[in-house]
């Protein structure tokens, strides 16, 4: 497996794990002023279990906190992910 690029794909709203061009996964939200509220993130089955995951919601959070974004958690993954890693936190707002 190639390296993981995140990137955010501002035309679909969702911030994407590409492998060789690939999307291997994505993280969906929406932006109200200065939040950004994931609703959802998704692994292609393809790609399970080899940390995709996990990059993306890192890659998610860092693209977020680079642009000044506070985060709304409404999706599990991401919302269990923060719960494991305290240093993003102090991203999250309340809904």
């Amino acid at each position: 497996m190639g390296d993981i690029l995140v990137v955010d794909n501002t035309d679909l709203s969702r911030v994407e794990a590409l492998i060789e061009s690939e999307v291997a996964g994505f993280a969906a939200y929406r932006e109200r002023e200065s939040t950004r509220i994931f609703t959802h993130t998704v692994v292609a089955p393809e790609f399970a279990g080899r940390g995709v995951g996990s990059t993306l919601a890192q890659g998610a959070l860092d693209l977020a906190r680079a642009e000044g974004k506070a985060v709304v958690p409404l999706c599990p993954f991401i919302k269990g992910w923060i719960s494991k890693h305290p240093d993003y936190a102090d991203l999250v707002v309340p809904y």
